[in-house]
């Protein structure tokens, strides 16, 4: 089924290809990041039609949306998590404030790998994935819920962090 983009994301879209006079190949991750506010993951569907837009191999866009971690290729939850592990987060506990979010939002993450980082709550309303560095290195541990930022969460702060989520 092709993808329906609306006007307005398409308008912005048409705007960003703009920047990139020489090759329009180069606004694949920009269009790739639209993509993904809009729709919350890409799509293969969106492959397609980025592919399209760009005149581009769908192979060509997929490869890009494979290669960098940032790009979902399942529907997350109503609330995505990201927590961060990199190594000063390590240290101050985030593999512990991971397994305290999940327990809180009964998200099972065994069937998580490298191709499939999210694992989503049976509700749909939560879902979490580990994310390498979010760049607040001393205060960790560190987690984003959407947009919003986190330092210094506890492991034991975890469920009432996620009642700020409903």
């Amino acid at each position: 089924m092709a993808l329906e983009v609306p006007a307005a994301l398409e308008a912005k879209i048409d705007e960003v290809i703009t920047h990139y006079p020489v090759s329009k190949r180069s606004a694949v991750l920009p269009l790739l990041h639209l993509m993904q506010h809009e729709y919350r993951y890409i799509t293969d569907d969106a492959v397609n039609w980025v592919a399209a837009k760009l005149g581009l191999q769908p192979i060509q866009v997929l490869e890009v949306v494979t290669f960098y971690p940032g790009f979902r290729q399942s529907a997350p939850g109503k609330f995505h998590i990201r927590v961060c592990r990199t190594l000063s987060c390590a240290m101050a506990g985030s593999y512990e404030l991971m397994e305290s979010l999940c327990k809180a939002a009964d998200i099972d993450r065994s069937h998580v790998d490298h191709h499939h980082p999210i694992a989503v709550s049976a509700d749909g309303k939560y879902s979490i994935e580990f994310a390498e560095c979010l760049a607040s290195c001393g205060f960790g541990p560190v987690c984003m819920v959407e947009d919003d930022f986190h330092e210094s969460v506890k492991p034991q702060a975890a469920a009432e962090l996620l009642k700020q989520y409903q």
